[in-house]
């Protein structure tokens, strides 16, 4: 800036300042944002990391260094420093799974799932390929009914009687999907809403003691003692959480079994896929857990619904379902949450807040009723207050046993070690010092607006490669 341009000395530069101050504070927020980015002189490079994180809604900014020195020479063979970074800083994925949150991390995130599950199904990613002849079942398990709930396709037959509060016990009307009233109760009054929360929030027990009833069924068909089975087989599963319209949670799994080894054997002979799916039908049925001691709840035990779906997974593909549909349909439901059922991906901190919220009555009922019995002495473990935006449910979307597969950190260095080996001179000898500290998170307006159009970019891009990769056109 010489004299002649400052504003603080030069009468006429000033009022040109000022004029242009003045117009950029009549402009809406936004578009005074793309003036500030318009300006900035390294908006290249802010760019590149954008495109770099795949267009994330919500990265991480980090200020720091890094160092690779060859651990023989001394030598330093590669030096980073965010210093000259716009902002001094440098953004990376916020790896969060929920498409409502962040679709770009969302769908590596799903892509990680897929290789995950089907690396237990067909082998690879350090499991052997041996694994795709053991005895293996794709499960899903239900919750039972708390009440009759409008269903898509034809619903409930219509009926005269009504129930006690006035309600019909019949609709009689066909919906579709998309029909909001898909997983609304026929009678709210009716509908069994603290049996639902906390069914909800016992489910992953309930999952536990499926596979130790599984051991047990296991036993009785194999006519071996119950401390003698894990010497014949392991159970090895992976499963994910879903949520129906009608806000409960249901299990979908991916069941292996491995010799007493891991899935490096095979089981013992005579333990086939028609004796697991067997042992899991019943295993399934006999789950039976107590309700917590409250006088909230008088309804007995928990146990799952008697709607219990198996499928038979065939080596060879021969079956009706195919090990990469069952790895793709998991990993779809990586990326959902709680918000399929209509509810909302964010803690909620008042009742206030609660009947703020832009939800049907019924996923309204939902939340206030797991507020309610969170309050309660006697439920304080269950922590349902902090969890009443997940309808209850308090476990994680996929967990896998230790054998199943590989894992998402191991997923994650792959990927990491691949980008290093890009670098030359890069090595497995070589040693990376670095200091990092954490220097914000988030978009600006238009800063998000540039991040979703980089996004948008990239999936279109993998579209039309996908589309000639199948010979399709673009």
């Amino acid at each position: 800036m010489t004299a002649s341009t400052n504003p603080y000395t030069d009468p006429t530069a000033r009022r040109a300042f000022l004029g242009r101050e003045a117009r950029l504070r009549q402009l809406p927020p936004t578009e005074r944002d793309f003036v500030r980015l318009g300006e900035m002189p390294d908006l290249n490079r802010w760019l590149e990391q954008i495109r770099a994180t795949g267009g994330c809604a919500e990265p991480v900014y980090l200020a720091g260094h890094t160092v690779t020195v060859d651990p023989d020479t001394g030598e330093v063979l590669r030096h980073y420093s965010t210093a000259t970074e716009p902002g001094g800083r440098l953004a990376v994925r916020c790896r969060n799974r929920r498409a409502s949150r962040c679709a770009p991390c969302s769908r590596e995130h799903s892509g990680d799932t897929f290789h995950l599950v089907r690396s237990g199904l067909v082998g690879g990613k350090g499991v052997p390929e041996t694994v795709r002849t053991h005895p293996r079942l794709f499960v899903t398990l239900t919750a039972p009914s708390f009440g009759p709930v409008h269903r898509a396709g034809d619903c409930h037959p219509a009926r005269r009687r009504r129930c006690e509060h006035g309600g019909q016990h019949g609709c009689g009307r066909a919906h579709l999907d998309a029909d909001p009233l898909v997983g609304q109760p026929l009678c709210a009054d009716c509908y069994d809403y603290p049996g639902h929360i906390l069914w909800n929030a016992m489910a992953p027990a309930l999952w536990k003691a499926f596979r130790d009833n599984l051991y047990h069924h296991l036993a009785a068909r194999l006519a071996v003692r119950r401390s003698e089975v894990r010497k014949l087989v392991r159970v090895s599963a992976a499963k994910v959480a879903e949520y129906q319209k009608r806000g409960a949670v249901h299990f979908h799994a991916v069941v292996r079994l491995d010799g007493p080894d891991g899935p490096s054997a095979p089981p013992a002979p005579g333990v086939t896929g028609d004796l697991l799916l067997e042992a899991v039908r019943t295993a399934a049925a006999a789950v039976a857990l107590p309700g917590p001691d409250s006088t909230a709840y008088s309804g007995g035990r928990l146990s799952f619904g008697p709607q219990l779906d198996v499928h038979t997974l065939i080596n060879g593909g021969g079956g009706h379902i195919s090990d990469d549909a069952v790895a793709a349909y998991v990993a779809k439901y990586t990326s959902k949450s709680v918000e399929a059922a209509g509810a909302v991906d964010r803690r909620i901190e008042s009742l206030a807040e609660i009947q703020a919220l832009r939800v049907s009555q019924h996923v309204r009922a939902l939340i206030t009723t797991a507020w309610h019995l969170g309050g309660l002495p006697e439920l304080q473990r269950l922590r349902l207050r902090a969890w009443a935006h997940m309808l209850g449910y308090r476990g994680h979307c996929l967990t896998k046993t230790r054998d199943y597969s590989t894992t998402y950190g191991q997923l994650r260095a792959a990927r990491a070690e691949h980008a290093r080996g890009l670098y030359v001179g890069w090595d497995d000898e070589t040693v990376v010092e670095g200091a990092w500290r954490f220097a914000g998170t988030g978009h600006t307006s238009a800063e998000a607006l540039i991040a979703a159009g980089i996004a948008d970019d990239l999936a279109t891009n993998r579209e039309i490669v996908r589309a000639e990769q199948a010979g399709e056109r673009p």
